[in-house]
């Protein structure tokens, strides 16, 4: 079925443009396809342009000169070095094709080119999918195209619908994958999935076994990483689904917690990454998220008042968390990361009695690089429980103690110049004189910042070490003073940026 676009001024980018017009120049059929048809019809700029033909590879090869070839399946990759816009950078054109059965559940056995598009477009797995878009003669405005839908696909997008080309059942057992993309553009676009398609993805759930953890890893990033995960998640419980992706999960539902908690261990693993997401926090502080009570199961005793307890659960926590990733093919990084932050996540209690000490072995333990990321995942973790307030007065104390703890203190140890080298340049022996001549370098330094180099303080040096000791003693303690003073005047700026004493 082809008919006129109703979405009016977006224009094809030249790269793609110039592309369909070669193709056409030799007589060839171009059009777009896939995912870049759906993102235009949505409004959205397509995250990658794809392109189908009924030009056989060697052909679409021998019209371009950056290309590589590299898989039986008739997609040739076009590069273009010369854009910034990743999107733009490869165009994948695939010649038409039709598809034989799916031995492996995931390749075709056989792959036939073809010179229908219409033939193309039945092989592929979403409505929203199996659409094209023919632009002839040059025009780059794409209301004056025609959209080729014969699985009323744009229909299906006006009305947030998630469904597959013909039989559910049928696309299912060819690519069990296709189940997670599924849930996945459901989570992304805000759209419902159709019921027949929905049944067939719990009857077939079971194929996601056969499926490579690197593809549901990827899958399952992408509901993570979008803006509502915890939908997501809800919808692969609900699918059958997570057995087959988080399977460790499964002992968290219906787990109560009891004390400040309004919710079950599950509920609120998944309130917790949606706080994370409703921060834009990255993947790894989204998947601390999640993971960080996930030993709470293992680990649920009841105490000496009958309340429920789960002394551990962190330390068991990173174990489970490392395996379950690990089985996901996640990176070695990422893995340790998410692991470090979930067995640190239960940090400090009493403010009145923390030190900074302590602070600083918590730092030590989680890593400076990664402590901002432990100080958000207590804030997602409280949210996660149901208590509106973000950050109380504990939460906003820690971070006061580690900005505190992180910033180079005022001190001697600030100068471009130290005891060594001062005892280098005046042939001094070691004794009170040299941290005399230190503090008194503060002194000005502390003044005029501009002088901490080593050119100038070394050559001041040779003037201090000079004095009789009582001037060398006034500008040594005034020094001492002057560092006192400003250490406590950026402590209260910290503090009071923070609201705390």
């Amino acid at each position: 079925m082809s008919k006129n676009i109703e979405i009016q001024g977006y224009i094809v980018p030249n790269e793609v443009l110039d592309i369909l017009n070669t193709l056409q120049t030799a007589n060839f059929k171009a059009y777009l396809v896939g995912g870049c048809v759906r993102d235009i019809l949505l409004g959205q700029d397509p995250k990658d342009w794809d392109i189908t033909t009924n030009a056989k590879p060697e052909e679409i090869q021998g019209l371009f000169p950056h290309t590589y070839y590299e898989n039986t399946y008739g997609t040739v990759k076009i590069i273009n070095d010369k854009t910034e816009n990743k999107a733009l950078k490869t165009i994948e054109v695939t010649t038409h094709r039709v598809e034989s059965e799916y031995s492996d559940g995931r390749h075709p056995d056989e792959v036939i080119f073809s010179d229908k598009i219409e033939e193309d477009l039945s092989r592929r797995d979403f409505t929203m999918n199996a659409m094209a878009i023919e632009l002839q003669g040059g025009i780059k405005d794409i209301s004056k195209g025609h959209l080729i839908d014969p699985y009323k696909g744009h229909q299906d997008i006006q009305n947030k619908v998630v469904r597959t080309v013909l039989e559910p059942k049928k696309k299912f057992s060819e690519d069990a994958l296709r189940i997670m993309r599924a849930v996945r553009l459901s989570t992304i676009l805000g759209f419902s999935i159709e019921k027949e398609t929905r049944e067939s993805m719990k009857t077939l759930a079971k194929n996601l076994k056969d499926i490579s953890r690197e593809r549901i890893r990827d899958e399952f990033i992408k509901i993570i990483m979008s803006k509502k995960p915890e939908y997501g998640l809800t919808e692969l419980k609900k699918l059958n689904l997570i057995e087959y992706t988080i399977p460790e999960f499964k002992e968290s539902v219906g787990v109560e917690q009891g004390g400040i908690h309004a919710y079950d261990v599950w509920e609120h693993s998944l309130k917790t990454l949606q706080a994370a997401a409703n921060k834009d926090f990255p993947l790894e502080v989204r998947l601390a998220s999640l993971f960080h009570d996930i030993a709470k199961p293992r680990t649920r005793r009841k105490g000496e008042k009958k309340e429920w307890t789960f002394y551990g659960h962190d330390a068991v926590g990173a174990r489970v968390t490392h395996e379950t990733l690990e089985s996901l093919k996640f990176p070695k990084e990422t893995i340790e990361k998410v692991s470090n932050l979930v067995r640190n996540h239960m940090f400090f209690s009493d403010t009145e009695q923390i030190t900074h000490s302590a602070v600083r072995r918590i730092i030590r333990n989680v890593g400076k690089e990664n402590i901002w990321d432990l100080i958000n995942l207590r804030i997602t973790d409280r949210v996660g429980t149901g208590r509106p307030k973000e950050e109380p007065y504990r939460l906003r104390k820690y971070k006061s103690m580690i900005e505190e703890v992180m910033r180079d203190p005022i001190s001697v140890g600030m100068l471009e110049i130290d005891g060594t080298r001062i005892m280098e340049v005046t042939h001094e022996t070691p004794g009170p004189k040299i941290g005399l001549i230190l503090h008194a370098l503060l002194e000005e330094v502390l003044d005029d910042p501009k002088l901490n180099t080593k050119e100038y303080l070394e050559k001041r040096t040779g003037e201090l070490v000079k004095l009789d000791d009582f001037k060398l003693i006034k500008l040594g303690e005034k020094g001492k003073e002057k560092g006192a003073e400003r250490e406590e005047e950026e402590l209260k700026k910290i503090r009071d940026k923070n609201w705390v004493k």
